[in-house]
């Protein structure tokens, strides 16, 4: 659904999607289910679609070290490729990758974006109350983002009917969105840590899961108590960073534990590829 929202699907665009299991069938798009026990698997799908020479493919998930290649040098031959990976954050995707033995320069010359997302649940509308956070919350939020002391919100303990008595009511995406730069394709070449990687990609203006997790809970979206818990701090100090980012141009460390997530990722060189985390 999402590469057909993007992509521009129009008559003129070939679009090949290889998928397990194909849960929506879209205009416009040829998709293919897997098949392992007839040998129908992501890489033998991607090869296939290859040789059709489309503008746009679709990999629903990369497993393998194969997949993993052939992902790579379609990439590298002027097809966009989206996909998706397991990975902490979106600059673990980078490790994943040359886990499955991808060249760190193939790595570089194909990725465009990664998109790593997770889902947390949604306030109440009807019954979430306000308060000032104080202590340790406060602190967290002030590392994090720009907050002016403004009331949040946090679950009602006892809910009310249009909650079913849980104080939320659906759930809400957040993301962390890396773009590639001079910088960070110069990591990658360098195979520096995952951690530098994520350095460089905060200072060239990446906002992590944790800190958009706080921007949901400044809006009223959802709670502290969720957001902490579906991503653990990871920043130590937003302002340190901010100011190292204005003089020398590079950034502090960071602190993360944060738990396993898909993720979005493009990749390409003269054009792209996108694989998720």
């Amino acid at each position: 659904m999402f590469i057909w929202e993007i992509s521009g699907n129009t008559p003129d665009r070939c679009i090949r999607a290889a998928e397990d299991p194909i849960e929506y069938t879209l205009p416009g798009l040829l998709q293919m289910q897997m098949n392992r026990k007839i040998g129908l698997t992501f890489a033998t799908a991607l090869r296939a679609f290859l040789r059709q020479d489309p503008d746009i493919i679709l990999v629903g998930e990369i497993r393998d070290k194969e997949t993993a290649s052939i992902a790579t040098e379609a990439a590298l031959t002027g097809h966009m490729l989206f996909s998706t990976l397991h990975t902490n954050d979106a600059p673990g995707t980078v490790s994943r990758l040359t886990e499955m033995d991808v060249e760190p320069f193939m790595i570089s010359s194909s990725l465009v974006c990664v998109c790593a997302q997770r889902l947390i649940r949604r306030l109440c509308k009807t019954c979430k109350q306000s308060y000032v956070p104080k202590g340790n919350e406060a602190k967290i939020i002030n590392r994090a983002i720009q907050y002016n002391d403004d009331p949040i919100y946090k679950a009602n303990a006892d809910g009310c009917p249009a909650c079913g008595s849980s104080g939320y009511k659906g759930r809400i995406g957040i993301h962390e969105v890396m773009g590639t730069s001079e910088e960070l394709i110069k990591g990658i070449n360098e195979e520096v840590e995952t951690t530098e990687l994520k350095r460089i990609a905060i200072v060239n203006g990446m906002r992590t899961l944790h800190q958009d997790s706080l921007y949901k809970v400044k809006a009223g979206t959802t709670s502290m108590e969720e957001a902490i818990a579906a991503v653990p701090p990871d920043l130590k100090d937003l302002d340190a960073l901010r100011g190292v980012k204005s003089k020398s141009g590079n950034s502090v460390a960071t602190d993360s534990k944060p738990r396993k997530s898909r993720a979005k990722s493009k990749v390409k060189e003269s054009s792209k590829t996108e694989l998720s985390t």
